[in-house]
């Protein structure tokens, strides 16, 4: 049986009631599971390159944790002890679905905690519902800022950084390789992931470039998959550099569709979250493309026991290397691991509450497969960590793009102080960064 198809809605509320009050009143047991809501993109123009690659990403770690067969020190059955029983939910079809679909997953579904969302206007809103049914959610992965520094949660948590991380490093990678960058253009989707990204990279760049002079400046529409206008108008330009946050079918088609016009020729292409196009991309992303995957990532990974692990056992349970989006959610479901069993550690090993939960989640650190996770921001709700960037380039032997001239940067060289909004941080010309 897929443990991963949404079967479990049939259970009575005599079992509900049953296994809520055993939950109370005596240690978990072998019997009993933690029901996981999942939510990422099993449809639509993110599903190919981001959420089938984070599904299977998910099922291949939670069929490791609860044989007992990941490493140290994840190799405790499940959830301490109890199976993880998941609930998949498409994240496809807009912020109100979601919201409708989130509200099903905790008072349909009776899930234990929901874990998820790739989409920023997805998580911006979703974690107010979560907020108001003191619910624990797990956001694996959206990159606006603005989740906890425009509002202040107790139930919601981010285990990944958000989208500074990813532009303030895009811009010291290119200084410290030497980019040439007087003039820049840009192109970036019209919603907050593509907006925030836009305001990060500039600003950083203004720091780091301060002559440089901001041309064509695009938001085309999430999902608009054709570029033509766009890229005409990238080409006029002519500007040193091309950046954007684009991902997913878009990414891909604005690629396909730029290479043929000479764009990768005129301008230094710089994207701020590619790894995971480049499977399906192949021969046809450009060489020289510098790339960053939102973390020390795939290719771009560094060599551990946990790393190998998700990079072995991915590849051969898909026929292709894992990509961020598995790598995301990978960590997330081992830092709720983390924190259910400390959490039980506490409570004579029963199987904890929400509110349980969030006082074990509050300021954690886990190891991952991407390296160290800190819940450093926002009162301990939000996660740093360190992140690398590199250029493309295919490889004909193995029929892929290979990542060269790879730098790494520390988390709290590339990711704001506790207190500072990110963007006040990289006007202020980034205090306190620690960067060797």
């Amino acid at each position: 049986m897929d443990q991963f198809s949404r079967i479990h809605r049939a259970a009575t509320l005599l079992t509900a009631v049953t296994a809520t009050a055993l939950a109370l009143t005596a240690p978990a047991s072998a019997q009993e599971t933690f029901k996981l809501g999942i939510v990422t993109f099993l449809s639509g123009p993110a599903a190919d390159s981001f959420g089938v690659p984070a599904r299977n990403g998910g099922q291949f770690v939670i069929d490791q944790l609860n044989k007992g067969a990941a490493p140290a020190p994840y190799q405790k059955v499940g959830f301490g002890g109890m199976k993880i029983e998941p609930v998949i939910i498409d994240e496809n079809g807009g912020a109100t679905k979601q919201v409708q679909e989130l509200r099903n997953l905790y008072q349909r579904d009776n899930v234990d905690a929901v874990l998820g969302y790739i989409s920023s206007g997805d998580c911006l809103a979703v974690a107010p519902i979560a907020e108001e049914l003191k619910k624990l959610l797990v956001l694996m992965d959206c990159g606006t800022p603005r989740i906890f520094e425009e509002a202040k949660y107790n139930y919601v948590f981010r285990t990944a950084s958000h989208a500074t991380m990813d532009n303030v490093g895009l811009v010291r990678y290119m200084k410290a390789k030497n980019v040439k960058m007087d003039t820049l253009s840009a192109i970036n989707q019209d919603y907050a992931w593509g907006q925030d990204s836009r305001a990060d990279f500039v600003a950083a760049a203004q720091q780091l470039y301060p002559n440089v002079k901001l041309a064509t400046d695009l938001l085309p529409k999430f999902g608009a998959g054709q570029y033509g206008t766009e890229i005409s108008a990238l080409v006029g330009a002519g500007s040193d550099v091309v950046y954007s946050s684009l991902w997913g079918g878009d990414l891909q088609a604005f690629v396909l569709q730029s290479a043929p016009r000479g764009l990768p020729k005129r301008s230094q292409l710089v994207f701020s979250a590619a790894d995971h196009v480049l499977p399906p991309l192949g021969d046809k992303m450009p060489d020289g493309t510098i790339i960053g995957a939102r973390g020390a990532y795939g290719l771009m990974s560094q060599k551990s026991p946990l790393n190998d692990w998700l990079f072995k056992g991915y590849e051969a349970a898909n026929g292709v290397y894992p990509v961020q989006a598995a790598y995301r959610i990978t960590q997330s479901i081992l830092g709720l691991k983390a924190a259910v069993e400390k959490a039980m550690a506490k409570n004579g090993g029963k199987k904890p509450s929400s509110d349980e939960l969030v006082a074990a989640m509050t300021g954690l650190e886990w190891q991952s497969p991407g390296g160290l996770i800190q819940m450093k921001l926002a009162d301990g709700h939000q996660a740093i960590q360190s992140i690398a960037f590199s250029r493309t380039k295919y490889n004909p032997d193995l029929k892929r793009v290979d990542l060269v001239d790879v730098l790494y940067f520390p988390a709290e060289c590339v990711n704001p102080p506790p207190g500072v909004k990110s963007l006040d941080w990289i006007k202020g010309g980034m205090q306190g960064a620690k960067c060797n």
